[in-house]
């Protein structure tokens, strides 16, 4: 497994390197100190196993450039390692195409699991964005978060369920923005977050514990 590590700081590097070596698979870190260098190590290594990147660092102009990296090379999974904590940012970095988002001042447990659950196809969703929003007013929360604050006994939010539902019946993640009137950024941090909870790692993991639980109905058609 090869990895492409993208910080300005060559100290942060170096401890990362620390925590990707206790990944068993692993056999080489590649290191870049600047979007721009990322950018040539991608075009030079295109079977990269997985790129970790800053968003504060020469040439790289945050969430855009993650979007950026996204499309030129959809094929590396990409996820950021930031000492950025605004939870809008983090927002923007999920919807920009990034399969997670992690702290740097989290300890090496949290990123060996996202690491892992990002090596295995999942999407890591920061803590910080599975709580209710502090930004929203008031009369918006209850319009909006009730119903998505509260918490089943499986640890499920009653929209987390409804996107599950829609999961089930077949809808891609457009279709259930369109359908539950979300944006599909937000659909994806939901079906992110209810693999997490759930410990699956795909829609029809998820489906078929869901309805084991009793949580949603059998899938439609």
């Amino acid at each position: 497994m090869r990895l492409m590590l993208v910080d300005d700081h060559a100290l942060f590097r170096e401890g990362m390197r620390l925590v990707l070596q206790q990944l068993p698979e692993v056999q080489e870190v590649l290191e870049a100190g600047s979007f721009n260098e990322a950018l040539r190590l991608a075009e030079d290594n295109p079977d990269l196993d997985l790129a970790l990147m800053d968003l504060n660092m020469p040439g790289s102009d945050g969430p855009l450039s993650i979007r950026y990296f996204n499309k030129r090379y959809p094929h590396i999974p990409l996820m950021v390692v930031s000492g950025e904590e605004s939870r809008s940012i983090m927002e923007k970095v999920m919807a920009s195409g990034a399969l997670g988002f992690v702290c740097k001042n989290s300890s090496a447990p949290v990123m060996l699991s996202a690491l892992n659950l990002v090596l295995s196809g999942g999407v890591y969703v920061p803590q910080q964005l599975l709580r209710p929003s502090e930004d929203v007013s008031r009369h918006e929360a209850e319009r909006v978060d009730r119903r998505s604050t509260r918490t089943n006994e499986f640890g499920l939010t009653a929209r987390q369920v409804e996107v599950l539902q829609c999961i089930a019946d077949g809808l891609s993640n457009k279709e259930i923005a369109e359908r539950l009137n979300l944006a599909e950024g937000t659909v994806k941090i939901h079906v992110a977050s209810t693999y997490q909870t759930l410990r699956v790692n795909n829609r029809m993991e998820a489906v078929r514990l869901a309805e084991q639980l009793g949580m949603i109905g059998a899938a439609h058609g």
